[in-house]
């Protein structure tokens, strides 16, 4: 089997709830998503989906995806899709770094794979475990009471794992970590989620007034040696996200027990292929994992959930359902929230149908002839 044709998509996912806002006054009304379609000698297609969280978050941006994508394209023809393995190694010969240019790519192979062998991708992971996995529903930065009311608007939704962005005024977060706490019942899960918002005595402080509450406090800080000085000062769980970017600073935070979870995207490590390498690594270390990407649409939801469901579930600390977040659907199949709980699909590959009139023309088309 070789590739023949790569295809890339430009589309727009605005949000349900209209924005989305996090630390350093960052917010995003529509998402700007690329899906990537890989076609085959063999009469097989793979489709792919990468969508930063905006050019502001992490060193990652939509028109840097599609153009990184045109790079890409032409040292993939003649390859063999199946061989996954070949496909990231000439990936990162050809391009040193940008992983989210390649998580697409990456993500299409495995599609591809999946199909050709008659297996979902999660059975490709590792197996299924369980019928289905349980959701966090992330709470846009508002004002501490606004946010306390969305812990019981997502619970009546199914949800019992609640993230509150954070990462602003240290005393306003501390009210809102407060209030949303004494919204939960008995079993309910809260995370702090700063990302990177504060400076380290910022985030000592939040840390020291929160002592009392049941709360998982989530990169606090922009470098990993703050985020350290900060875990060595707390008594709270501790989660570690921007920095986590690949296999190294996994066994690095490891070393220095720098966390007791990491949260796995993705598209910031380039892909299936290494988000399976450092989840494996996590399951053996005994570290737990939330799994997600940056964002996305069906397909990004699809993605996340084959790896997620095929995670030992008790280090499966939590996941998200992008799809539920956004009005626009591009692929059939996808899978959908059932009481606060997903399951990865059934059907070969990843299991998802783009949805071509949603997608429209193609802003790529690389053949070869």
């Amino acid at each position: 089997m070789k590739i023949t044709r790569i295809t890339a998509y430009r589309v727009e996912l605005p949000l349900l709830e209209g924005s989305y806002k996090w630390s350093g006054g960052n917010s995003v009304m529509v998402f700007d998503s690329t899906v990537v379609a890989i076609e085959t000698d063999a009469g097989i297609t793979g489709f792919g989906e990468v969508c930063p969280l905006g050019p502001a978050y992490l060193p990652a941006y939509a028109a840097g995806a599609r153009t990184g994508i045109a790079e890409l394209a032409p040292t993939l023809m003649g390859l063999d899709p199946t061989e996954i393995g070949v496909i990231n190694r000439r990936m990162d010969q050809a391009m040193r770094g940008h992983p989210y240019v390649k998580s697409a790519l990456d993500i299409a192979c495995w599609d591809i794979l999946g199909k050709a062998s008659g297996q979902p991708v999660v059975t490709l992971l590792g197996g299924r475990f369980g019928e289905d996995f349980a959701l966090y529903r992330a709470i846009s930065q508002e004002s501490p009471a606004a946010m306390a009311a969305r812990v019981g608007e997502y619970r009546t939704e199914g949800y019992t794992k609640f993230q509150l962005k954070v990462g602003g005024d240290p005393d306003v977060d501390i009210a809102r970590i407060r209030a949303a706490s004494a919204r939960l019942h008995p079993g309910d899960i809260l995370v702090a989620d700063a990302n990177t918002g504060w400076t380290q005595h910022q985030a000592i402080r939040v840390a020291e007034a929160v002592r009392d509450v049941d709360v998982y406090l989530e990169q606090p800080c922009a470098s990993y040696e703050e985020c350290l000085a900060v875990r060595r000062h707390t008594n709270r769980p501790f989660i570690l996200d921007e920095v986590i970017d690949d296999v190294a600073m996994v066994l690095r935070g490891a070393s220095d027990q720098a966390m007791d979870i990491i949260n796995l995207k993705i598209s910031k490590v380039g892909g299936l292929t290494k988000a399976r390498q450092i989840r494996d690594l996590c399951v053996s270390l005994g570290i737990a994992l939330t799994i997600e990407d940056t964002w996305g649409g069906d397909i990004t939801t699809a993605a996340i959930a084959h790896l997620a469901h095929s995670t030992p579930p008790e280090l499966l600390f939590s996941t998200t359902d992008f799809n539920s977040y956004v009005t626009v659907s591009i692929a059939d199949g996808a899978p959908q929230r059932s009481n606060g709980r997903l399951a990865a699909p059934t059907g070969c590959g990843l299991g998802i149908t783009p949805k071509h009139e949603v997608l429209g023309l193609p802003v790529l088309d690389e053949r070869s002839f």
